[in-house]
């Protein structure tokens, strides 16, 4: 069985879309895409610095958009091969496209709305996130717990996403749990925690404009790990889950009891990857950064579709 998954905030560098432009029907795409998000998504995927993409209001749009068009030329508009559509935090809208609950263009508006307001909640108080590597996990949950932090990304075994205040997170790394690495996260804010309750407000003002369709292919939730069969539900989901944890050990842990057998990552590949790597033993990876991969990604493809009988 096959997943397709999309990375979340984070994953983006500069100049990862420039491959793919080079493509003129693909820069075409993406024009038509920047046009709704109200940015330009081309200087921003080729030509920005790393601190110009990591504002929440470009980097969201900008990741996707790269799903989208990825995703897009991977598939075309046949989505048949495909067992499962997952995306983590924004992500999870590119794979609601992709699973047909949304159009391409209703997730750029919602992901232009949602980086906006989710930027606006992080301007109120600075916040902040940082992972927490090893370590036990009761006891690293614990101590995010004591210092008042939330649990804001539960990503399997060895990472666990501290969110909170900046004074919170300074007197966590004060006194980390055992035998735990902290890697602070270039985030502008406490994501997927309380500190974004007013972008909740706004993106659900703006949801209620949007059309939704059940699935064509099974979606799964941050929100606890479950197949969404209904597109009206997947939105609903998406829009609590700004101020509430990414439980994307509970979507791997769906993907095993589906029957996974090969995870493809979209652009920017990679972080998802490496977690699939550590947390489904025996699962094959594939990470499609660059256009020159898309014979190899749909053998992959091809070579762990769905079938009927699954």
């Amino acid at each position: 069985m096959l997943a397709i998954v999309a990375p979340g905030q984070g994953a983006q560098t500069p100049g990862f879309l420039a491959p793919w432009l080079e493509d003129d029907s693909l820069a075409a795409q993406l024009a038509a895409l920047s046009a709704v998000s109200e940015l330009d998504l081309a200087h921003y995927g080729t030509q920005a610095d790393a601190d110009t993409i990591r504002d929440t209001a470009v980097a969201q749009p900008l990741l996707v958009a790269a799903a989208l068009l990825t995703g897009r030329a991977l598939l075309g508009s046949d989505t048949s091969a495909v067992g499962a559509f997952a995306g983590h935090s924004v992500g999870e809208l590119g794979a609601m496209a992709l699973a047909g609950a949304i159009s391409d263009d209703d997730a750029l508006v919602l992901v232009r709305e949602r980086g906006r307001a989710m930027a606006e909640a992080s301007a109120a108080r600075p916040t902040s996130m940082t992972a927490v590597l090893s370590g036990n996990a009761d006891e690293v949950l614990a101590a995010i717990e004591a210092a008042g932090l939330t649990a804001a990304n539960n990503n399997g075994t060895g990472q666990i996403v501290a969110a909170g205040t900046v004074e919170q997170l300074a007197a966590f790394a004060e006194n980390p749990p055992r035998r735990a690495r902290l890697v602070p996260l270039s985030v502008a804010g406490a994501f997927h925690t309380v500190h974004m309750e007013p972008a909740v407000a706004h993106l659900r003002t703006v949801a209620a404009g949007v059309a939704t369709h059940d699935p064509a292919v099974p979606l799964l939730s941050n929100r606890d790990g479950a197949v969404v069969t209904s597109g009206a539900d997947a939105l609903e989901r998406m829009v609590n889950q700004v101020a509430n944890p990414v439980r994307w050990d509970l979507c791997m842990a769906t993907l095993v009891d589906l029957g996974v057998t090969g995870l493809l990552e979209l652009a920017p590949a990679g972080t998802l990857a490496k977690i699939a790597t550590r947390n489904l033993k025996g699962v094959d990876t594939f990470q499609l950064d660059t256009p020159d991969q898309l014979d190899e990604a749909r053998a992959f493809v091809a070579a762990h579709a769905t079938t009927e009988s699954e």
